[in-house]
């Protein structure tokens, strides 16, 4: 049995304009924020809304695709892992920390006038186009280079790809 699980699953819209950039590997890096709403009642039958905001970052073909179709504003839904980061801070000397996601897999969601930045069909607030898990590609040529070829087929069992009509829902 398993000690441990990390998955995560959010729906929300970008904060900020995905910012796209490159490790010294060339991997490709797309930083950005999403924000989810919840409404709720109290107690008192007030309505109310929290809004949860949360850095999320998608490496390799995953973070050059996100950094191409969605800008600020636009609805995503993403599947990854939680990841947490400590440093010293540099002008005040006391530590610090941050939790934010690694996307594994991410949806367009959206209408097909553009509310989802583009992919396959869909009715308005369903998921539209479905990316299977993206490994991080190294040695990958920054977005101005000559296009390649599509990398080569998964080994069986690690990556699986569906049409929409076989998904039976």
């Amino acid at each position: 049995m398993a000690s441990s699980f990390n998955k995560v699953i959010l729906m929300g819209n970008l904060t900020r304009d995905p910012q796209l950039k490159y490790l010294p590997t060339q991997t490709a890096v797309a930083e950005f924020g999403i924000a989810m709403n919840r409404k709720f009642k109290t107690a008192s039958g007030e309505d109310r809304e929290e809004v949860t905001f949360v850095d999320c970052a998608a490496f390799g073909r995953t973070g050059e695709v996100i950094n191409q179709y969605f800008q600020k504003g636009k609805p995503i839904f993403i599947e990854g892992r939680i990841k947490y980061d400590s440093w010293e801070d540099k002008q005040g000397g006391g530590k610090r920390s941050k939790i934010s996601v690694v996307v594994e897999n991410f949806q367009f969601v959206g209408d097909k006038g553009g509310g989802g930045g583009g992919g396959g069909g869909g009715d308005e607030g369903e998921p539209r186009q479905s990316r299977p898990p993206a490994r991080a590609q190294q040695g990958r040529p920054p977005q101005n280079a000559p296009a390649q070829s599509p990398p080569p087929e998964a080994p069986f069992g690690e990556e699986q790809h569906y049409k929409e009509d076989d998904i039976p829902f």
